[in-house]
């Protein structure tokens, strides 16, 4: 026999699960003790959000379930907004609530969670593809598998499932758990009525959203793009699928939007390959109806969006990307394909290296630096493969726009959700799952104030991530949209803002203040040798122009 609390910790290990994270609470220490019995990490975040984020950067990296760990009450509800943002990024998130005693169930229980209190359960429904309270030892292996079978199988997201604290110790028959396989048709049947819409095209793009990044479907879509000679166009969210310097490559649009790739998008496209994408508001800022297609092939899991934003004749391919457009290429006739393999190799490899100048007609004595030029430097200062996490605001639409992608897989930004802040812990997950590589965040100093202290929680764990903060001592985005539209801004600036090497370095954090690019590279070199985590604070022009107006 063996504890709920055994076989859980158990079973994760198993799944390749080597960190978890949260904050301890009376109703988890049995999940806390075995954890350290069986060799796990806890790590412990600065909020239970934090740790809900951490989990899901971690779920990126290590391309396995991730774990978050929060008690009962409040400890939960804090998980929640984690599992949002989770569930926007299709991230398999596996989210543990405590309860003070399901035996006491209906008696006065602090912090109770369930319909006696703050029921849970039914609080993680909205957010989760499934929720489900565990109240007797018995049960526990049937709802731990499905929990698994859901967060990892098809559209892969976050579940929950609320475990008692007596439940947690009472003991159960050991059990197996595999695995899970997928639960969607890896191949569609709409894959034949594709081709002769491919074949037949005379100005087609592929529109690339963040659907390739959970499919891992980096090589297929160059493939793709490649076999046919089909030029390429990220969504904010898609940011980071396809190198930017690849010759097919269009790079943005939508907010944070390219000129190059506005400018063909009007020219007459009568075919639109969209791959991944729900094609929202921001991925679709900008988009009228005189750039409609003829016709528009659309791979994804679910066809909820499907013919929502582009209403006109869709060949809806459902299923698995990767696998659906590597059939597709191969179903290709010989004579149709062209001879793209060696076409990135052909680029220059080498690009304009100098630290850009564009002051933008400011002094040499202002305070302040571009963000366009912060980021252009950014892109220089840091190794191609750095990954770098955007998070919400217009830093990140300035990355959008500037900061070139090298290798697929080393930029994520979040266009559905979008919570402020959740990139510092994103960041610390993905580090904690792949410490060999270069992982930084780029965010805003209102992201800062939101998570910024988690930055506590690397400095503790010396986990060596480059935090990146834009600081204008505003809510940049939303400051500039709302003078934009509506004539005037209200409650979007700072009257005293945050200095952020100071907060850094209070929480045990080496940190810098850059106001050029030269102190930029200098910071990021520095921060690269250390063997910890680095805060770098550039102070950039509060009165600059985000790309980010044409959202309405």
């Amino acid at each position: 026999m063996t504890t709920i609390a055994s076989a859980f910790v158990h079973h994760i290990k198993k799944l390749g699960v080597t960190h978890v994270f949260g904050i301890p609470g009376k109703s988890i220490v049995p999940l806390l003790i075995e954890c350290e019995k069986q060799s796990i990490p806890f790590i412990l975040s600065r909020h239970e959000s934090g740790a809900g984020f951490q989990a899901s950067g971690y779920a990126i990296k290590n391309q396995t379930i991730g774990v978050a760990i929060g008690t009962s009450g409040p400890g939960g509800t804090n998980l929640i907004t984690a599992a949002g943002q989770a569930k926007a990024f299709h991230l398999p998130v596996l989210f543990i609530t405590g309860h003070p005693s399901m035996k006491h169930t209906g008696r006065a229980l602090a912090q109770d969670s369930t319909a006696f209190g703050t029921d849970m359960v039914k609080l993680f429904e909205p957010v989760t593809k499934f929720s489900a309270r565990v109240e007797r030892s018995d049960v526990f292996p049937m709802y731990f598998r499905h929990a698994l079978e859901q967060s990892l199988t098809g559209v892969k997201g976050p579940v929950h499932l609320s475990i008692p604290l007596d439940v947690l110790l009472e003991e159960t028959v050991p059990f197996d758990i595999f695995a899970p396989r997928t639960s969607f048709p890896l191949t569609s049947t709409g894959i034949s009525d594709a081709l002769p819409i491919i074949e037949q095209a005379k100005r087609p793009v592929m529109i690339l959203g963040k659907g390739v990044h959970a499919a891992l479907a980096y090589e297929e879509v160059r493939t793709l793009a490649e076999t046919w000679g089909i030029p390429v166009v990220t969504t904010p969210g898609g940011k980071g699928t396809f190198p930017t310097l690849h010759p097919l490559s269009l790079n943005s649009f939508g907010l944070g939007g390219t000129q190059q790739a506005e400018t063909y998008l009007r020219s007459g496209v009568d075919l639109i390959l969209v791959i991944g994408s729900r094609l929202n508001d921001m991925s679709t800022a900008g988009f009228t109806e005189d750039m409609y297609p003829k016709h528009v092939i659309h791979f994804d899991y679910e066809s909820h969006y499907i013919q929502k934003s582009l209403p006109v004749p869709t060949c809806f391919i459902q299923g698995d990307i990767k696998q659906n457009i590597h059939e597709l290429v191969k179903a290709a006739s010989p004579e149709q394909k062209t001879q793209y393999e060696n076409a990135f190799s052909q680029v220059a490899v080498t690009r304009e290296m100098e630290i850009p100048q564009t002051r933008s007609e400011i002094g040499t004595d202002y305070p302040f630096i571009s963000a366009v030029e912060a980021v252009r430097t950014l892109r220089v200062a840091l190794p191609m493969d750095a990954v770098v996490f955007g998070d919400e605001g217009s830093h990140s639409f300035y990355a959008i726009q500037n900061f070139d992608i090298y290798k697929p897989g080393t930029f994520f930004f979040d266009a559905a959700f979008g919570t402020m802040g959740y990139s510092l812990s994103y960041a610390i997950g993905a580090k904690v799952a792949s410490p060999s590589d270069t992982i930084a965040c780029l965010c805003g100093d209102g992201s800062l104030f939101m998570h910024g202290t988690e930055i506590s929680t690397a400095v503790n764990q010396n986990i060596a991530v480059l935090f990146i903060v834009l600081n204008n001592s505003r809510l940049d985005m939303v400051d500039k949209g709302m003078s934009s539209h509506f004539g005037r801004s209200i409650g979007s600036i700072y009257d005293t803002g945050v200095h952020v090497q100071k907060f850094a370095e209070s929480l045990g954090a080496k940190a810098f203040r850059c106001q050029t690019s030269e102190e930029i590279m200098s910071s990021v070199h520095q921060a690269m040798a250390h063997n910890g985590p680095s805060v770098i604070e550039i102070m950039v022009d509060p009165h600059e122009v985000p790309p980010t107006l044409l959202r309405g």
